[in-house]
């Protein structure tokens, strides 16, 4: 796992600060103690699970509010286990590949998910390239700025840099419309 504070940061607040109220949240994949930390900054409102990918099948059905796939390459079963268990209203987070690397494995990433949810759109921060999906909420229109400007001690996460991190390049824009659903 990528072992550096933008990467905890970004994984977990950009979904947790985008849901309206995620009560059940599921992080799967490889975790240290600086990402349990930031998930933590949200366990007043948030009852946070740590686990592996087989995780996801022993929970009920609709009951996860927010997925992080930490380390966790996303594929169809994966994703089937996925829409199983995630609210009407859920969303998930997870690690691609930058533009300027995969271009393929990203628009793979995000035809893949874009089949189930209604928004999926990628992230950037540092040299990482995340994909937040959502069913319901949009993560710049539906930041939850209160939350967002309320966490403290953040290293790189805030409200801007949140928003930010949905920009591209125009050539990069431009080759993800029609992929990325905005």
């Amino acid at each position: 796992m990528k072992d550096n504070n933008a990467f905890n940061e970004m994984m977990v607040h950009i979904p947790l600060c985008t849901h309206k109220e995620a009560s059940n949240v599921l992080i799967i994949g490889t975790t240290n103690e600086d990402m349990k930390a930031q998930a933590a900054k949200h366990s007043k409102t948030s009852n946070i699970e740590f686990g592996d990918a087989s995780f996801l099948t022993s929970k009920n059905e609709k009951n996860i509010d927010v997925i992080i796939l930490t380390d966790v390459k996303i594929d169809e079963l994966l994703l089937a286990n996925i829409e199983r268990i995630l609210k009407d209203d859920g969303l998930i987070a997870f690690a691609s590949k930058a533009f300027s690397k995969d271009e393929e494995q990203l628009f793979d990433d995000l035809k893949l998910v874009g089949s189930k949810f209604w928004i999926a759109i990628p992230f950037r921060f540092g040299h990482n390239t995340s994909i937040i999906a959502s069913k319901k909420y949009h993560p710049t229109a539906d930041l939850n700025l209160q939350r967002a400007d309320l966490l403290d001690d953040l290293d790189y996460y805030s409200a801007e840099i949140h928003n930010a991190s949905f920009v591209f390049p125009a050539h990069e824009f431009r080759a993800l419309t029609g992929i990325a659903k905005r």
